[in-house]
């Protein structure tokens, strides 16, 4: 997508421009690593006992492990490399990665990040990802996000996720339809179970909404919720059985009616603005609350 700067009331088309070393662009994203993925930073180059390096280590705000890299030259097979540091991940005990946690980030916010162990991802940068690599995350059922980078002249720089294909939206979601994530982690369609019909019903509908924002909305279901992002997260759905708790990004809501609760500090949540979806009649505002938690993403 071209980025366009305006001056005096003209449009000039930014070049993109290569960054002078790769070895720079890892050095940027790990400087803003918060900021631009909402992770933790907690280590660099690190070396696994097998002798390969993990080109960034980190965790996110629910306390699932992240494993970064970035892909140097056209050439290299990021995907698979990045794929056999998850399978040692998974062979550790979680008990070295939450000293690693607390030899970073201290006591106090290691303390208050409840470690995932079930539910590591990675995650490659790049500027380009060939099809081949498109159709391996596609097929692969682990949790994989190719983002894509743009560096531009002006100091600009941007981050984006790949759009991957979808299967279309059904108005009934079948077991089928859902990749499965992890062995430990439920599906979607296990999530929207507890509820009851007319909640299910009213989860289809809005889910179906999200997505169509835009096509670079992901869906990604958690041990409790189903989260929807584009570069971060802007809502997390909880579904209960008579009710769904959605969880948005902190920003100031027009919200009218007085519904978005500032969710106490003491949890920790990034996403620490909720608001709750019960009825029909309900939908049409809560998601116009959604559709601001996603404008502040973009």
């Amino acid at each position: 997508m071209p980025i366009f700067k305006v001056n005096a009331g003209k449009l000039k088309n930014l070049s993109a421009l290569p960054l002078d070393k790769e070895k720079n662009l890892q050095q940027l994203v790990e400087t803003n690593l918060m900021e631009v993925l909402e992770l933790h930073f907690l280590a660099s180059e690190y070396v696994t006992t097998l002798g390969g390096r993990i080109d960034t280590l980190a965790v996110d705000t629910n306390g699932a492990p992240v494993i970064i890299e970035y892909k140097r030259n056209k050439n290299d097979n990021v995907i698979n490399q990045a794929l056999s540091y998850l399978k040692w991940l998974k062979t550790q005990k979680p008990g070295f990665f939450e000293k690693l946690m607390m030899d970073k980030l201290g006591n106090a916010v290691a303390d208050k990040i409840k470690l995932d162990w079930h539910n590591p991802w990675v995650i490659c940068i790049a500027e380009s990802f060939s099809k081949f690599d498109i159709d391996t995350v596609e097929v692969v059922p682990l949790r994989i996000e190719l983002m894509r980078y743009r560096y531009y002249e002006g100091d600009i720089f941007t981050l984006e996720p790949v759009t991957l294909s979808e299967p279309p939206l059904p108005q009934a979601i079948p077991a089928s339809s859902l990749q499965p994530l992890e062995k430990d982690t439920p599906s979607v369609v296990e999530l929207r179970s507890k509820a009851t019909d007319a909640i299910r019903d009213l989860f289809d509908d809005l889910r179906e909404r999200i997505m169509a924002l835009d096509e670079s909305v992901n869906e990604k279901p958690n041990t409790l919720y189903v989260a929807y992002r584009v570069s971060k997260n802007f809502a997390d759905l909880h579904i209960g059985k008579n009710q769904i708790k959605i969880q948005l990004r902190p920003i100031d809501y027009v919200d009218p009616q007085n519904r978005v609760e500032k969710i106490p500090d003491g949890y920790n949540w990034t996403m620490d603005r909720r608001v709750y979806l019960k009825s029909k009649e309900e939908l049409e505002y809560v998601f116009g609350l959604i559709e601001q938690s996603y404008k502040n993403v973009l």
